[in-house]
């Protein structure tokens, strides 16, 4: 149990002065905060620092920032970045086509958009036009398209949009023939699909929360709703709930024939969720076929009346079962069984499944009949990772993409039946592609486990020790760190630098195991393979702890603040990024309890121990010598609360006392990171690379 203290305010002025400049930080109060945790008092000094609407908490952030620009406006090569960074964005941009009954629809943004636009036309051949224009939405391109569902004959589309970043969705109904927008209107969505049945759509959203409670209050009683077109969402049928499990989410399906539904539910993070279905041409009431949380059922399509599914039950690789709900499950047909790479995802596309797999963190693609016959394999562009392969049975056609560390999106059209891709379209982005090369290793962690790692840099690079070098990781929630395309890390590379990035235990390379590996008790491991990873870059020449940047972003930036406090040494700068920092008090907030099966909670006495031992916050040590560290969020990030960010810089600036700068960025109307403008994108990235260099007393450009 948790026992609360009342909190008494101390001002606290720190004074610390960086080798560049001196840095006086913000006045930052500190309270007498201490939670009980089974006999462990734990002071938590910026617990005022939750709160995220009181005018304390945003004077706080004005200063820091101030701090920071005035910083960053210091560094005489920021603007040369920002400009090489605007030049390499102003090229053409766009998404693999796909097909809507007699259209095809694509996104494409000209090069400096805020947001990419949705385009539609008849026929490949036939002129394009603007479909749906995000950067319509707002004034300054913090309005985002998040997703959109078109419905089975083809009339309607719903589409959601984000504002500032936040996870919370606003839905939209238009006739696409006409693109007349409907008055169709939903709020409070979140975490959900949007899957059409007829006249209407199912979709996931939870109850208004109080209008001061929004970006920080726990999303908790999910439902599932169908929304009837031309209804007011007052009107829209509950359709799934569980009253007793708070924590409980639903997610529908609608096969392609709409004669079924298929609610998913999910609990947390965990690879498991739960099965039900309805008989939509009868009328059936809702049935279970899973109804135990123990492995993880992806249903892709109907075939006859059974569920082709792909499941880690007793595959942690996956693979593909034909579910017959009116049988036993011991009466389950296995059609592709698992093999020694994973199944990352597969599709029922021209009467074939077509699945992708990871080999070593690379794509390969394979197509089998529907009985799970392998007919051939899809040759494909190079080493690298590809995405698409959608579309509907009954298509002949598909599209998918191929990228890789130096090689942009390029887009290919695809024959189902004669296995054939042809090119059908390739960025021009404004930098050298052949000057550049990407080579994958294999180095010992810790415990002697081999993990591969990702290392891309100028070809005929001098392996020095010297060379100015970002490291990238993310490790957890299953989650894998594929070769694809980072116009970000040019400026990095075109200055004599290295990027790499490390497939950590945690994340899906390897199948349900590796990330095991990498979760609750285990989570040291993932820690480990970062930091020997960063030890092999040294060892090998290609850099030297002088010259070393890390980078993560969210599990990533957790995985920043326990490698610095472990390994301090290991590097120059670090870039903790809306990271989960309060490892003690992560689940309080919005849809922070379902991160508990990934990582274990506070209120668990065994699972405590372990958290507080590695918990970014709470160990941060007076007596070592912090990397130049500048820590990211945003005042819009309602899936990594930005107070942990808040209190995790508040605690480095009480207790560092070197000469390296501990710094925050807190960025407005953005969120976690997605939908972000590309002129915030490019500001944040121009920002991140010029303190690396300046802090590795570089000159650049």
């Amino acid at each position: 149990m948790i026992k609360k203290i009342t909190t008494i305010f101390v001002i606290a002025l720190i004074t610390i002065s960086c080798s560049k400049e001196k840095i006086t930080y913000p006045e930052t109060k500190k309270g007498v905060v201490v939670d009980n945790y089974f006999g462990t008092e734990v002071a938590d000094p910026y617990r005022w620092l939750e709160d995220d609407k009181s005018d304390e908490t945003a004077a706080w952030v004005k200063e820091q920032n101030n701090v920071t620009n005035n910083y960053l406006s210091n560094i005489p090569y920021r603007e040369k970045i920002k400009n090489r960074l605007t030049e390499l964005w102003n090229y053409e941009k766009y998404s693999a086509p796909y097909k809507v009954g007699e259209y095809y629809v694509f996104s494409k943004n000209d090069g400096l958009q805020e947001q990419s636009v949705v385009y539609i036309q008849k026929g490949l051949s036939d002129e394009p036009s603007v479909f749906i224009d995000p950067n319509t939405f707002s004034n300054d391109g913090t309005v985002s398209l998040a997703n959109y569902s078109f419905s089975n004959d083809n009339k309607y589309i719903s589409y959601s949009i984000s504002k500032g970043g936040s996870d919370w969705r606003e839905v939209f109904v238009m006739e696409v023939e006409t693109k007349t927008k409907l008055d169709d209107h939903l709020e409070w969505v979140k975490f959900s699909g949007l899957s059409w049945f007829k006249d209407g759509f199912y979709y996931s959203r939870y109850d208004e929360p109080k209008e001061e409670e929004a970006m920080k209050a726990k999303n908790e009683f999910q439902k599932l709703y169908y929304h009837k077109l031309g209804t007011k969402q007052s009107e829209d049928k509950i359709i799934f709930e569980d009253k007793k499990n708070p924590q409980r989410g639903f997610g529908a399906f609608v096969t392609d024939d709409e004669r079924f539904l298929v609610i998913s539910g999910w609990q947390g993070s965990s690879n498991t969720n739960t099965l039900y279905y309805k008989n939509l041409q009868t009328g059936s009431k809702i049935i279970p076929i899973i109804p135990k949380f123990e492995f993880e059922y992806n249903v892709i399509d109907n075939i006859d009346g059974k569920f082709l599914t792909v499941t880690n039950d007793n595959a942690p690789n996956n693979k593909i079962i034909l579910i017959d709900p009116t049988k036993p499950k011991s009466e389950w047909k296995e059609i592709i069984a698992e093999s020694e790479n994973v199944l990352r995802s597969s599709s029922l596309v021209g009467n074939k499944i077509i699945n992708t797999y990871l080999v070593d963190a690379n794509s390969s693609v394979k197509v089998f009949d529907s009985n799970g016959n392998n007919l051939y394999e899809v040759e494909l562009p190079g080493v690298g990772t590809v995405s698409g392969f959608g579309g509907k049975k009954k298509d002949t056609e598909l599209f998918y993409s191929y990228s890789s560390f130096t090689i942009p999106s390029t887009i290919y059209k695809y024959d189902v039946a004669k296995n054939e891709s042809e090119l059908f379209r390739k960025s021009n982005v404004k930098f050298s592609v052949d000057d550049f090369e990407t080579k994958q290793v294999f180095y010992k962690s810790k415990d002697g486990t081999e993990v591969p790692m990702f290392i891309t840099y100028k070809k005929g690079l001098d392996l020095d020790g010297n060379n100015p070098t970002l490291l990238y990781a993310y490790g957890g929630f299953n989650i894998a760190m594929l070769p694809r395309f980072r116009l970000t890390i040019i400026p990095i590379l075109e200055n004599g630098g290295v990027f790499a990035m490390a497939c950590l235990r945690g994340g899906s390379e390897y199948g349900e195991e590796w990330h095991k590996a990498g979760m609750l008790e285990k989570k040291q491991n993932v820690f480990d393979d970062f930091i020997s990873a960063g030890e092999y870059l040294i060892e090998n020449k290609y850099t030297s702890s002088q010259k070393l940047a890390l980078q993560g972003g969210s599990n990533g930036g957790l995985l920043m603040g326990a490698v610095i406090n472990q390994r301090p040494d290991l590097a120059k700068v670090a870039f903790p990024m809306v990271g989960v920092m309060d490892m003690l008090r992560f689940h309080k907030f919005t849809i922070g309890w379902a991160w508990v099966p990934e990582y274990g909670s506070s209120d668990d006495s065994t699972q405590f121990d372990f958290l507080y031992k590695y918990s970014p916050i709470h160990n941060i040590n007076k007596n070592i010598s912090y990397p130049a560290t500048m820590t990211t969020t945003a005042d819009h990030d309602d899936r990594v609360f930005p107070a942990h960010s808040f209190k995790y810089v508040a605690t480095l600036q009480e207790k560092y006392n070197g000469e390296n700068p501990q710094l925050i960025r807190i960025e407005t109307k953005a969120g976690h990171g997605a939908g972000t403008s590309t002129t915030k994108t490019i500001e944040l990235y121009s920002d991140l690379w010029s303190f690396m260099f300046y802090n590795m007393d570089l000159d650049v450009y």
